[in-house]
C-alpha cells in the first residue's frame, strides 16, 4: 500500500516571520483589548485592537505623524515621539483597561516601546506593567537628544516645544 506524504502547511504570516501565532493567542485568551505597539524607521504606530472572531476591530489608532497637528518639527520616531505619541493613545482611550502586544519585535529596557507604553499609562490607559522598564523622565523629555545636538539651531526649542505638546495632548 503507499503511503500518503503528509505535509502541514504552515500559516503564511508564520512563514513569512510577521505572526507568532502561540503567543497570539495567549494574548487572545485574556479577553483584554490589545495595545499594539510598531516602530518603524521613521514612525511609530500605536493602536487599541479589540478581538472579533470575524476580524480583529480598531477602538483607536494613534500614529507619529499626527505629532505634526500639534506643532512637533522634529523625529519623528525617538523616544520623546514615542512617549507623545503614547500619550494620544492614552487620551483617546482614557479608562479602558490593556495588554500589551509588541509582537516579534525586539523589546530593549528603556527603549521607544516602552517610552510609547508609559506615554500611554500617563494619557489615562489601565495597564499592569512593572515600572522599571520605562526610560528615565530625561530621555522621555529629551535632554539626551538636546545634549547630543547642543548648539544646533533647530534644537534650540526641543524641551519648550515637547513641554508645550504634551500640554496640549493632556487637554484634549
Amino acid at each position: 500500500m503507499a503511503r500518503k506524504n503528509k505535509r502541514t502547511i504552515t500559516y503564511r504570516r508564520r512563514r513569512e516571520g510577521k505572526t507568532n501565532y502561540k503567543r497570539r493567542l495567549g494574548l487572545l485568551k485574556s479577553r483584554k483589548l490589545r495595545l499594539i505597539i510598531r516602530k518603524f524607521n521613521k514612525n511609530i504606530v500605536i493602536q487599541l485592537i479589540e478581538y472579533h472572531p470575524e476580524g480583529d476591530k480598531t477602538i483607536a489608532s494613534s500614529h507619529s505623524r499626527e505629532l505634526i497637528k500639534y506643532g512637533w518639527k522634529y523625529n519623528k520616531a525617538n523616544i520623546p515621539a514615542s512617549y507623545l505619541v503614547g500619550l494620544l493613545i492614552g487620551r483617546k482611550s482614557k479608562g479602558k483597561e490593556a495588554i500589551v502586544d509588541l509582537g516579534l519585535q525586539t523589546p530593549i529596557k528603556g527603549g521607544r516601546l516602552y517610552a510609547a507604553l508609559k506615554g500611554a499609562i500617563d494619557g489615562g490607559l489601565v495597564i499592569n506593567i512593572d515600572k522599571g522598564i520605562f526610560p528615565s523622565q530625561d530621555r522621555i523629555e529629551g535632554k539626551h537628544i538636546i545634549e547630543y545636538q547642543k548648539g544646533k539651531e533647530n534644537m534650540k526649542n526641543f524641551e519648550k516645544d515637547f513641554k508645550q505638546i504634551k500640554e496640549k495632548i493632556t487637554k484634549v
